[in-house]
């Protein structure tokens, strides 16, 4: 028997072709807004063409590849794919939607609420006293926190700026001016028991933020008070369906980049969730319809 050691694999290394979870619909507009910038900066030679720019791209952001691994099986640097990472990811990121126009877009088609929650996007350790500021008490783990405005089917309309993860949900609610934004549209919020104390209007006036009961020790809640729970929590449901949607982006699971990016990066992806998500049929509204009534049985005729 003769023993063979040579590498599979040829020169080159291997490469094999995946599919994408995302529509061509997302992959022609990444590719429009690309052909678009370079048209208006004036360069319009590029190593690939715009579709394959944003394929690569968007497997980046949605099955975090590795830039490495994408430029080897293109023909290109590594450098280039993060460079073209970070310009792509800056040009949907100007299109997001502000706060003040994205709640008056909601207040003119008729909107009465919104849903106002908060998460966290993890991230690696880092050394020295850069480390402390982004480790979270409340999730236990290093990340970026992020405030995020769904409208009442989950769609979602608002992403804050990243923030240091020790920074709680109220204190990144009041350095946006989250209620006076709210109040100025004419809006109202469902938030959960962490926004318990944004609210900051008059005690006689109707509440811009409207949130659950928290028991105490000594004071456990009432009947009442735990109906009024869980109609609320049902009621905000769909915030989290749009968490779910925003997170799909693998790239989210670790962000393994400069913290000041993520801003960027989430808000890209806002405008990318919102034009996936718009093409599926919406999966929040039932349609019940009455069962038809049975006919009573007919008596049987005994035969003669």
């Amino acid at each position: 028997m003769c023993e063979d050691n040579h590498a599979v694999e040829g020169p080159d290394g291997l490469v094999y072709t995946a599919r994408l979870p995302l529509s061509s619909a997302t992959l022609n507009y990444l590719a429009d807004v690309i052909r678009g910038h370079c048209k208006k900066i004036r360069s319009p030679w590029r190593a690939l063409p715009a579709g394959k720019i944003a394929g690569i791209v968007l497997a980046v952001l949605r099955c975090d590849q590795r830039p490495g691994d994408l430029a080897s099986g293109n023909g290109i640097h590594r450098t280039t794919v993060g460079r073209w990472v970070r310009e792509v990811v800056g040009l949907p990121a100007a299109r997001a939607p502000r706060l003040d126009r994205a709640l008056k877009k909601i207040a003119r088609t008729g909107g009465g609420i919104v849903l106002l929650d908060g998460s966290l996007i993890r991230t690696r350790r880092r050394t020295g006293k850069d480390n402390r500021k982004n480790y979270s008490g409340k999730n236990k783990c290093h990340g970026l926190l992020m405030i995020a405005l769904t409208g009442d089917r989950g769609r979602l309309l608002w992403v804050s700026a990243a923030r240091p993860g020790r920074t709680s949900e109220i204190t990144a609610c009041r350095h946006d001016q989250l209620t006076a934004h709210l109040r100025a549209a004419g809006l109202g919020a469902i938030a959960d028991l962490g926004f318990i104390g944004l609210d900051d209007s008059d005690p006689d006036a109707d509440p811009t933020v409207i949130t659950g009961y928290k028991a105490a020790r000594n004071r456990p809640l009432t009947r009442g008070q735990k109906l009024s729970n869980t109609a609320l929590a049902a009621v905000r449901a769909p915030v989290e369906h749009g968490f779910a949607h925003l997170k799909n982006w693998r790239v989210l699971g670790k962000v393994r980049t400069d913290p000041t990016w993520a801003t960027a990066l989430v808000r890209a992806l806002l405008v990318l969730t919102n034009r996936e998500v718009s093409r599926r049929p919406t999966i929040f509204t039932e349609v019940t319809r009455p069962r038809p009534a049975r006919a009573p049985p007919t008596p049987r005729t005994p035969d003669p």
